[in-house]
């Protein structure tokens, strides 16, 4: 055996001696009894040895382990516990990471929610922007549009600006023309009286010569052919025969002074018709209306002396006596425009116009003749296209000025539609005298008197402009409101009141 060998054996020995020093102890006792002997041995070994200083070297072979270990139990119990311990503290530590992993999961579930609700919450909000970015758009679009509405409304602001001083001039020179109008009517009808008369003191003075050389008898003719009109009648003047806005003629004026021409007297009917033609009657009148005329035989329409029987007011209107079974008398006309209907209180008080043409017979003539029996109303209406209809009303009457000639009406027929009863015991209104229900006056804007209301569905006494459709600030035109609209002029009105 090598020294390498020995050298590895005695490590070993050492190693397991120190390690099972307690199993040599347990092994001592058990070889007690042996002892003396082993000791005698020894001894004589020992004896051996230690006088001659010999040494024994003990080869033990290399070999495993086989016999029982001697542990530390108290130790290992000590551990064992230890263990236990550490065991539960790891335990109950498990326990808490456990929960607090619960708890984790459980927030990490909320936050998966609020996740999704922040995703929903996005994806709402780039649409939101989106549409904002629309409307902004929109609104960018919207207001780009108003301001060139705007532009446009400034141009036509001052387009209106401009027509409306070339209306303005306009109205000026037709005032002026108006007024000489006027003035050229004034004279015509003065010339055309005085001609009248020096024709009918011509014609008297021929008549008397030949009366005194040939005719011995008065004619027969003349009981059954004498003209429409009285002493009476040639004192009165009627504002009607003549246009408000004229002068009185002198020669009327003479009239009114007591200088009366005598009546004309023919055996043969004129060749030429004067100047207003006065229809051949068997009586010379007065008659208390159109009806009144009819019923005495007279069928001829024309320009007729009446006295209301309530009253010596004396009047001429016109008496349709060709339509509708006749024994109309006629109240207002529109025809062509030749009147002006825009005039003041007294003035459609009085009347105006001319009797054969265009004209107004007069507020209070209308109050005094409505007043002697129950009577009804016709308008007539045309237009441009040679349209007639008709409305009529089975009752008309008006009250005095002290209630400023109120409206009253009956029910409705026809065929132009109902445009008047919506003014049915309305107050009349003029330029001067505004009784209408509107905050300003009606008559400004409608351009006429009647009875308006807020302010009007008809309105017969406006402007009366040609060619139907027309063009105004205001509906100011000859209109009934359910025959063609405002704003549509009709061509031709009559208004007439007969007894029912």
């Amino acid at each position: 055996m090598s020294k390498v060998s020995l050298d590895h054996s005695m490590k070993t020995l050492t190693l397991l001696l120190t390690l099972c020093a307690h199993v040599q102890l347990a092994g001592g006792r058990k070889d007690a009894a042996n002892g003396d002997n082993s000791g005698q041995k020894g001894s004589s070994r020992s004896s051996d040895t230690n006088p001659g200083r010999c040494s024994y070297t003990f080869i033990v072979p290399q070999q495993k382990l086989t016999g029982a270990l001697c542990l530390n139990t108290h130790s290992a119990i000590n551990a064992a516990h230890n263990n236990h311990s550490e065991v539960a503290e790891l335990r109950a530590e498990l326990r808490r990471h456990q929960e607090q992993l619960e708890k984790l999961q459980h927030q990490l579930d909320q936050e998966g929610a609020l996740a999704v609700e922040v995703k929903a919450l996005r994806k709402e909000s780039n649409n939101m922007n989106l549409r904002i970015t629309q409307l902004y758009a929109q609104l960018l679009s919207e207001v780009i549009a108003k301001k060139d509405q705007a532009y446009e409304q400034k141009r036509a602001e001052n387009r209106l600006r401009t027509a409306s001083a070339q209306a303005l001039q306009v109205s000026s020179n037709y005032r002026e023309l108006e007024k000489k109008y006027g003035i050229l009517v004034s004279t015509m009808n003065s010339q055309n009286q005085l001609i009248a008369r020096l024709e009918d003191q011509c014609q008297c003075k021929e008549l008397g010569q030949r009366s005194s050389e040939v005719m011995t008898d008065p004619p027969k003719v003349q009981s059954n052919m004498q003209p429409n009109y009285s002493s009476k009648a040639s004192e009165m003047t009627n504002d009607v025969q003549r246009d408000q806005s004229a002068l009185p003629p002198p020669a009327q004026q003479e009239t009114t002074g007591g200088v009366h021409s005598p009546p004309k007297i023919s055996t043969n009917p004129p060749t030429e018709a004067p100047f207003i033609s006065f229809p051949v009657t068997k009586t010379p009148g007065p008659w208390r209306d159109c009806q009144h005329v009819l019923t005495s035989g007279e069928i001829t329409s024309g320009i007729y002396l009446l006295r209301p029987q309530t009253t010596n007011r004396l009047m001429q209107a016109w008496c349709e006596q060709s339509r509708d079974e006749g024994g109309w008398t006629v109240i207002q006309r529109r025809q062509d425009g030749s009147v002006n209907f825009f005039r003041t209180w007294e003035q459609y008080k009085q009347g105006f116009g001319n009797l054969d043409g265009e004209y107004w017979l007069g507020l209070e003539h209308l109050y005094w003749l409505t007043k002697q029996t129950h009577y009804k109303l016709r308008v007539a209406l045309e237009d441009w296209q040679g349209r007639q209809v008709y409305a009529e009303y089975d009752r008309f009457y008006l009250e005095p000025e002290s209630d400023w000639y109120r409206l009253r009406l009956g029910q409705y027929q026809g065929s132009a539609g109902d445009s008047l009863s919506w003014h049915n015991n309305k107050a009349f209104t003029t330029l001067d005298r505004d009784k209408d229900s509107y905050t300003g006056n009606c008559a400004h804007y409608q351009k006429g008197g009647w009875w308006y209301h807020m302010c009007a569905h008809s309105n017969l006494n406006g402007v009366w402009y040609r060619g139907g459709h027309y063009r105004s600030r205001y509906q100011d035109g000859v209109y009934w409101a359910e025959f063609h609209g405002g704003a549509y002029s009709l061509k031709q009105v009559t208004m007439m009141i007969k007894p029912t």
